[in-house]
């Protein structure tokens, strides 16, 4: 069976296999389970026992996940809690980020490069964060809120910046092309806004236990068009991805919440059970160690990138830090903030393909990258402490029947 064969069989096994390691270390520590789908991913990989080869369909698969992780991420952001002061000072925060990200990209990528490098180490993952933070009942606190706030401009902005900066248009156009998607977009928000959505909650009621599946086939389209917008105007498919999410929302706001709440389930479950731990494996297989350990300058820029993420968006999120917040919690904070890699990966892969970085310092941005996902939520959390205190035993006890 040739490798990209194989690989059809082992991604699946090892999605199987991470939360199972994942529940078997818990009671030592709480690892997030992306840290076992992307070492797992290295280990069946060229790089190390060579049995999963990167493929297309692989490829295609990682993509889909890559997109319903920014599709979900777009989904949880309450832009009601998050507007106005929250959303300017992250903003704030951001462009605080990306500056100093280029100042110190200029040091080690000159040129071209060192945006890449700025935009790199300007991102929060807030998908990767997201699903911490419901497991630890956070996304309702003041704590949770900031990370929302911060989360979502560390992820749209860059893509902004992205299609700005690093389209292979010239600056001028690839604005004015960024500008009629967000003309687009908003006209498409508006549209979800103002539209009576009842007739439409009642299809998606009708279809939630049939073959049908509207609820599903609708939210399929609505990626399949924004994603296929932001291709078709040669802007980052996240971009198109990010915003379908909210626009979701925004449609489902006015449902019955049970409704709600099976819909989002079902959507869960293609991303997380199925799309989304295909992309973190296959970012795995594809992690290009070789280039990492034949290059001692490389390998000694992993740690400079990864205290470079606590540094620089750690310091720009405590502009975000709600009032009377202790200082354990503003260290969490900048630790959550520091967590970055979906936009990394993304970034550096263009990058390497313009010619704009080489491949060491790539793979020395996306390890980074990785190490941000092991060690900083864990390290955050623990700081943040067990919310089940906070929750209340009547709460825990439910939680915890839910989980048996």
């Amino acid at each position: 069976m040739e490798a990209s064969d194989l690989g059809l069989v082992l991604i699946p096994l090892l999605a199987v296999a991470a939360p199972l390691l994942a529940r078997g270390v818990r009671p030592v520590v709480r690892v997030p389970i992306v840290v076992f789908e992307l070492v797992l991913g290295i280990l069946v990989g060229p790089a190390v026992l060579g049995w999963v080869e990167p493929g297309p369909l692989l490829e295609k698969l990682s993509d889909f996940g890559l997109a319903l992780l920014f599709f979900v991420a777009g989904t949880e952001i309450d832009f009601k809690t998050v507007a106005g002061k929250p959303l300017a000072r992250a903003s704030l925060g951001w462009l605080l980020s990306v500056l100093l990200g280029i100042g110190l990209g200029f040091f080690f990528a000159p040129g071209e490069g060192m945006v890449v490098i700025g935009i790199a180490l300007s991102s929060t993952a807030l998908g990767t964060l997201m699903p911490i933070l419901r497991d630890a009942r956070e996304l309702d606190t003041p704590f949770g809120r900031a990370i929302s706030a911060i989360g979502a401009v560390g992820e749209f902005l860059p893509l902004i910046a992205i299609s700005i900066f690093l389209s292979t248009r010239t600056t001028p156009i690839a604005t004015a092309v960024l500008l009629t998607f967000v003309v687009l977009a908003g006209l498409a928000v508006l549209l979800a806004h103002r539209v009576p959505h009842g007739r439409l909650h009642r299809i998606v009621r009708a279809t939630l236990h049939t073959s049908d599946q509207f609820g599903v086939r609708f939210v399929i389209l609505l990626i399949a068009a924004l994603v296929g917008l932001s291709v078709m105007l040669d802007l980052d498919m996240l971009l198109g991805a990010f915003v379908a999410g909210a626009i979701w929302r925004i449609i489902m706001s006015r449902a019955p919440k049970k409704d709600a709440e099976e819909v989002e389930s079902k959507i869960e479950a293609i991303a997380f059970g199925f799309l989304v731990p295909i992309f973190f494996l296959y970012t795995g297989v594809t992690f290009d160690l070789q280039a990492l350990l034949a290059s001692p300058a490389a390998l000694a820029l992993v740690p400079i990138f990864l205290i470079a993420l606590l540094v620089i968006r750690g310091s720009a999120a405590q502009l975000s830090a709600p009032a009377g917040m202790s200082v354990r919690d503003r260290a969490a904070l900048g630790l959550l903030a520091a967590t970055g890699l979906p936009i990394i990966v993304a970034v550096t892969a263009i990058g390497v393909d313009q010619k704009m970085l080489d491949t060491g310092t790539a793979a020395a941005l996306v390890g980074a990258g990785m190490l941000s996902v092991l060690l900083y939520p864990l390290i955050g959390m623990t700081l943040r402490g067990d919310r089940e205190e906070v929750a209340g035993p009547a709460r825990a006890s439910r939680t915890t029947q839910g989980e048996l």
